[in-house]
């Protein structure tokens, strides 16, 4: 069952990678109705993929070319510049994430609107910025550079989301109306990253707070009751597993420490093998035995390998639709997991490794929440409230169920920031955050959740990789690249 949903995942990937630029990397323009149910949801969101993934709807005279845009020379000055009056609190709550920060920070916050005219260049891609931008009237075209330009307008879901939340600006933003823009300081978003980032209180671990608008019934209310009392049941790994994580903590570790671990485990050793005789190594030789399959992949591809098989058996529920569920979030990590892989690779900043991981652990805080549902046997959760839950559960619960296993804080906050679009680490370089979070988004390309997305080149962690031109064609590279991890995958996991 699980080959066969990874092979319909990898046929979809060849036929994602035909599709144009501008629907690739501006989401698709098409709306979907908010009021159905969340399994009537993904039902129409597959018709809809499955449509527009079918290469032969698709007509080469039909993809349009990107238009010539000369990037101008100067910014164009305002026409006036508002730093007397700024808006209240109740106006920055429009706009996210500001709407996150308390009422004080708010208040304190350096702020400045600024008037244009129509053809006005509000900034140029590539410049360094201390400020996010936000559209308050008018609406802009931006240009980001390789990439189909694209219109915002004053009311529409993206004049939410800010226009430029980089350190440099991630796109040329032109406008096409007489606007007023607002400039909030960047240095808000770095403290409310770091302060989201802390996890312990000198060297107590404290545990984020639940969604406050969880449906209001039995279910949700004794799974809240179980987490604030500690009392949920979290899953463990492996013993060899936990063994092996514990022993490469120790710089001193030798190849043949990690043998005499991994050597009694029948399926981890047939994995290993199986990997090392793998197109990936390139070996003329094959490998029988545990010793030449760890010394030929070494510690590091040893340690994701031990480490996949056991996070992969996390993933089980002997209830069918649970069961379901929990191959779904799998299928998605597989996925995540491989963008994570190619995006650190480009990086050269990150290590593609704790990448990889980092994409599989992701959605880990699901496995309490679906262990919960089906540990209740008086009773069973209603799962389409259920499915549509998991997304605001999944970071606090995974949050704490990493912390419990012992990960490093890198990996623990992982869950927590994977879909924190605008987090700033406040470093120029990017970190296995930025990774998460820009896999999670590529993740998303052709899905009905796009339309409500903030732009790719809008976000901090864009302008971190590949010097701001994560444009089409790099983009489409990641996902050729991604194409042949899951490919690997599908073989690995089957």
């Amino acid at each position: 069952m699980l080959l066969e949903t990874l092979a319909v995942l990898y046929r979809a990937i060849q036929r994602l990678l035909t599709l144009p630029q501008h629907l690739l990397l501006g989401g698709f323009e098409r709306i979907f109705s908010s009021s159905s149910s969340a399994m009537e949801d993904d039902d129409e969101a597959d018709e809809e993929i499955n449509e527009l993934l079918n290469p032969d709807s698709i007509s080469k005279d039909a993809i349009p070319v990107i238009p010539v845009f000369v990037t101008p020379t100067a910014r164009t000055t305002p026409i006036h510049i508002n730093t007397t009056e700024p808006q209240t609190v109740r106006s920055l709550r429009k706009f996210a994430p500001l709407r996150y920060l308390s009422e004080s920070m708010l208040e304190q916050i350096d702020q400045q609107t600024l008037h244009y005219t129509v053809d006005s260049v509000v900034f140029i891609a590539g410049e360094r910025t201390e400020y996010a931008f936000y559209l308050l009237h008018g609406s802009v075209e931006l240009h980001p550079e390789g990439i189909f330009p694209y219109t915002v307008n004053v009311g529409s879901p993206q004049a939410g989301l800010p226009l430029n939340s980089g350190f440099l600006c991630g796109s040329t933003v032109v406008t096409t109306a007489p606007c007023i823009i607002l400039a909030v300081s960047r240095i808000f978003l770095q403290r409310l990253s770091q302060q989201k980032y802390r996890y312990t209180l000198g060297n107590e671990f404290v545990k984020s707070n639940l969604p406050r608008d969880l449906p209001n019934n039995r279910f949700f209310a004794d799974f809240a009751h179980a987490y604030r009392e500690n009392s949920l049941s979290l899953p463990s790994l492996p013993q060899v597993a936990s063994r092996l994580k514990q022993a490469l903590q120790d710089p001193d570790v030798t190849i043949i420490d990690v043998i005499n671990i991994v050597q009694f485990d029948a399926t981890i050793v047939a994995k290993l093998i199986q990997v090392a005789n793998s197109v990936f190594y390139a070996a003329e030789a094959p490998i029988t035995n545990c010793h030449n399959a760890v010394i030929r992949l070494g510690l590091e591809a040893t340690r994701r390998v031990v480490m996949g098989i056991s996070v992969k058996h996390l993933f089980y529920s002997q209830n069918k639709q649970l069961m379901s569920m929990m191959q779904s979030t799998w299928r998605s990590s597989i996925y995540l997991s491989s963008l994570c892989y190619i995006l650190a690779k480009e990086s050269k900043t990150v290590n593609p490794e704790d990448a990889l991981l980092a994409g599989l652990i992701c959605d880990i805080g699901r496995i309490p929440v679906l262990n919960f549902a089906e540990e209740q046997l008086d009773y069973s959760p209603d799962l389409r409230e259920l499915k549509s839950a998991l997304p605001f559960l999944s970071p606090p619960v995974g949050t704490l169920m990493l912390y419990n296993l012992g990960f490093s804080a890198d990996l623990i906050n992982i869950p927590k920031f994977s879909e924190d679009w605008f987090y700033e680490s406040g470093e120029e370089q990017l970190t296995l955050i930025d990774i998460v979070i820009l896999a999670k988004l590529h993740s998303y390309f052709g899905s009905k959740k796009a339309k409500y997305l903030p732009y790719l080149n809008t976000i901090p962690a864009y302008v971190k990789l590949n010097k701001g031109k994560l444009n089409g064609d790099f983009s489409l590279n990641v996902l050729h690249q991604a194409q042949a991890r899951i490919y690997e995958a599908m073989t690995f996991f089957s």
